[in-house]
């Protein structure tokens, strides 16, 4: 019932349901998040407040994501018409038969990092052995599970391997010293950190981008069955070009977006200033630097992602390159924008 009530409030916020109830006009698009409503889905939150869907002649569904919340389920129960997902746990779905194809590649770099606490004696990856690392679970694993791989650290514990934290969806370990370090997004989890009082100065941080292991984050994702039907890629189609309308502007306009983030989160649970320090470090990870555009995949970063998971180690992410795991026929629908 939270979640029926708290959809109806996101839909009322942005002009979703008028009247008693009734949908506005427009070719209906459902789009599951991989989290709850916050900078990190902004551009989404833009297109449906400024009117962007609308012009593209659709009715929008904007669905958060939560600890509990698999977009890749959602989706293959019908739930959804597209997807917010990380590039490994889309590849991972498509190998289990979870039939995901990335349509559109909003962020560019990865914004994933471990956070470690210089009092637990750390100060390069050599320095992981032995110690307890904080990961999340439900996806986000595989690309430290690469790493790790990579290090050739074992991450069933002893003195010669890494000890698995299960971290839950907040800082908890590193603020009680429960783990050396945690996982964090440059724009999330690592301002936490800050916000509950530790000082930088105090941290040692190793992003995922420096350390070559790098995977592609949020994308958006539909399904070959839905790609199958012409309508259907017309439909998603508007909706890209829509959605990276709303994603320029909230980069443009940071102040503003965060404003309509934070109408969106009906929990109240977000606050004006973290909100800010996401929207800024987001706008780092969306700007595109292969000069197609913003929400261009580009094969060479996917073949990059592909190569980093077949990498991981005895245990890995996929076991063989994944075939139509991709596809451009959505942005060439949309005149490549």
């Amino acid at each position: 019932m939270a979640m029926k009530r708290f959809l109806l409030a996101a839909a009322a916020a942005f002009g979703l349901v008028t009247g008693a109830g009734a949908a506005r006009a427009g070719d209906p698009v459902t789009i599951q998040l991989k989290w709850v409503a916050q900078g990190q889905f902004a551009g989404y939150f833009v297109a449906a407040a400024k009117g962007f869907y609308k012009d593209a002649n659709l009715d929008v569904t904007i669905k958060p994501g939560g600890p509990d919340i698999a977009p890749e389920q959602v989706i293959a129960g019908g739930g959804a018409d597209v997807i917010v997902d990380w590039m490994p746990a889309a590849l991972a779905a498509r190998e289990k038969g979870v039939p995901l194809v990335n349509i559109a590649q909003i962020y560019e770099k990865s914004g994933l990092m471990l956070t470690c606490r210089k009092d637990s004696g750390v100060r390069t990856p050599a320095d992981f052995k032995g110690k307890t690392l904080g990961v999340w679970f439900y996806g986000n694993e595989y690309p430290f599970l690469a790493w790790m791989a990579k290090l050739k650290y074992k991450t069933t514990g002893g003195p010669d391997g890494i000890t698995v934290l299960k971290q839950g969806f907040n800082v908890d370990p590193l603020l009680q010293k429960q783990a050396a370090c945690i996982s964090t997004m440059t724009y999330n989890e690592y301002w936490q950190v800050l916000e509950a009082g530790v000082k930088k100065d105090s941290l040692v941080l190793f992003k995922y981008e420096d350390e070559g292991v790098a995977t592609l984050e949020d994308g958006l994702y539909s399904t070959d069955q839905k790609l199958a039907d012409p309508a259907t890629v017309d439909k998603l189609a508007r909706f890209v070009k829509a959605s990276i309308k709303g994603w320029e502007y909230a980069v443009a306009h940071q102040d503003e977006a965060v404003k309509i983030v934070l109408a969106a989160d009906t929990s109240g649970a977000q606050t004006e200033l973290h909100q800010k320090h996401m929207m800024a470090e987001v706008a780092k990870l969306v700007v595109p630097s292969h000069g197609h555009g913003l929400g261009y995949l580009d094969p060479a970063a996917y073949e990059r992602t592909v190569s980093v998971l077949l990498s991981s180690g005895s245990d890995p992410v996929i076991t063989k390159k994944p075939e139509g795991a991709w596809t451009h026929a959505v942005w060439d629908k949309m005149g490549g924008k």
